[in-house]
């Protein structure tokens, strides 16, 4: 459940007698027979908090294997209610602001739900830009009128001198307006530059044996099928892009995965996935029906 500023999110301490117990939890509990994943949501968030769901948007599915079971959790956003939440069960409840959520134990299978929980819908890769004073007037149209919270500075084109400048000008309009900026590039970046995080190439990402930065920053990697979405799990990725869902202007030769494809591979990610290729802001509520994060985009934002 999000708060009305959006800042905030409900969370639960499981009680001492069950599994996990006093660890952290985000309300909900198991499908009755027939019940559909909505129709389970609005009866246990009644039963366990007293409110009525009034909007809810999917948000992630993650399966997740304990050494004597699995279990597949199908999360909601709940963005509109009706009623004050309270802990009808006995339960403490709380509402965190997202960026504190970190400081919470939860049991291993939330770890996917806390990272989707605090990313955005939307994910801006910035376009190739030569000229640094129409680059920041881009980027900060971006982030005040389109709310862009999360960006990836691509810069193909410029050699490691510059890509630096360019990142610091662009951090600093990022945490001018609360944004996160991830570099595409080497992970000794983030020596030079102290962004929130990485963004690994596909081919840079099957390179890779471990983990290349530290935990407290973003991991995201281009993935392109099955292999690349297992290989950003064993690193420990936290959200991946997945393309070209549709045919691209800049790679027309590669054939799109479509709708279809897409969901399946999602469906098993076990991580949070914005769909890239052709993405638009009139895909945003279809891409997360099928279980992406949001959309990822370039001409979309970069205009």
């Amino acid at each position: 459940m999000i708060s009305a500023d959006q800042k905030h999110v409900l969370i639960a301490r499981r009680p001492s007698n069950v599994d996990h117990g006093g660890l952290w939890e985000f309300p909900g509990g198991k499908l009755a027979p027939y019940e559909t994943g909505l129709e389970g949501l609005k009866r246990e968030l009644h039963e366990e908090l007293g409110v009525e769901i009034v909007r809810a948007q999917p948000l992630i599915r993650v399966h997740h294997e304990y050494p004597d079971k699995h279990i597949l959790l199908d999360v909601w956003q709940v963005h509109e209610f009706a009623g004050e939440p309270f802990g009808r069960e006995g339960q403490a409840v709380r509402w965190v602001p997202m960026n504190e959520l970190v400081n919470y134990p939860f049991p291993a299978a939330n770890l996917p739900i806390l990272r989707a929980v605090m990313l955005p819908t939307e994910y801006l890769i910035t376009g190739e830009e030569a000229d640094d004073e129409r680059f920041e007037a881009l980027l900060e149209r971006a982030l005040r009128e389109d709310n862009i919270r999360l960006v990836q500075l691509r810069a193909k084109s410029l050699d490691e001198a510059a890509y630096i400048a360019r990142a610091e000008r662009a951090l600093k309009l990022c945490r001018e307006f609360g944004a996160k900026l991830l570099l595409n590039g080497e992970p000794a970046l983030l020596d030079q530059v102290d962004a929130d995080g990485i963004h690994l190439t596909s081919a840079r990402l099957m390179q890779l044996d471990r983990r290349p930065i530290a935990e407290n920053k973003w991991l995201s990697a281009s993935t392109h099928d099955q292999k690349q979405l297992s290989q950003a799990a064993v690193l420990g990725c936290d959200f991946v892009t997945l393309s070209p869902l549709r045919t691209t202007p800049s790679h027309p030769e590669v054939a799109p995965m479509g709708w279809h494809d897409f969901q399946q591979l999602v469906e098993r990610a076990g991580m949070p996935v914005f769909a890239l290729g052709g993405m638009t802001r009139f895909d945003a509520n279809h891409a997360r029906a099928v279980g992406a994060q949001g959309i990822a985009s370039i001409r979309d934002f970069w205009k």
